[in-house]
């Protein structure tokens, strides 16, 4: 089965909908997240980068309703997506619009899109500010330091364990396939 919208048309709908040139880095990150534990687990990797890809599509539209977030970009996309990429964009934001997280792919979306925001302190932190000195050693010592990056939710992240990676290694996928894309995210 294949993503039944382009990634042409995926991202002329992030430009049509997200001003926030970070929050857009931010979709390309999970897309890219999504894309790397596609292919470690051998899913499509079309259906679960373009997920990563739109998965904060409404986050400008219901900033000032989180509630809705998730729920508005699943509308949005409905019959452009498989059933279980909706799920999981709707799920992504469990914390606040109560959709359970249920499947492999809602569990690593949630905590894909949130160890991005993880990596993405730790590469600002490095004097060059860039990815590519990174190393997992890094990320992972910082993941305990609930100061550093407070707004990334650690548990979501450790929530990979439950499709079934041990963080290390989740951790280990997500900042290879950030390092992999770092001039388009500016890093």
């Amino acid at each position: 089965m294949s993503t039944l919208i382009s990634r042409k048309k995926a991202l002329e709908l992030l430009e049509e909908n997200l001003s926030n040139r970070n929050l857009i880095r931010h979709c390309l990150a999970s897309e890219a997240v999504m894309r790397r534990l596609a292919e470690d687990r051998g899913e499509d990797q079309d259906i679960w980068g373009t997920t990563g890809l739109l998965h904060d599509l409404d986050y400008e539209k219901t900033a000032d309703n989180p509630a809705k977030h998730g729920l508005v970009t699943a509308e949005m996309l409905e019959g452009q997506l498989p059933e279980e990429s909706i799920n999981a964009i709707k799920a992504h934001n469990y914390e606040n619009n109560g959709i359970e997280r249920v499947s492999n792919l809602d569990y690593l979306l949630a905590a894909g899109e949130s160890i991005t925001g993880l990596i993405v302190a730790v590469a600002l932190v490095y004097p060059g500010k860039k990815l590519q000195p990174v190393k997992l050693k890094s990320v992972t010592k910082r993941m305990k330091m609930a100061a550093f990056a407070r707004s990334v939710p650690r548990e979501t992240i450790k929530d990979c364990s439950r499709a079934g990676y041990e963080l290390n290694e989740f951790i280990r996928l997500s900042l290879e396939a950030m390092k992999g894309i770092a001039s388009e995210i500016g890093l």
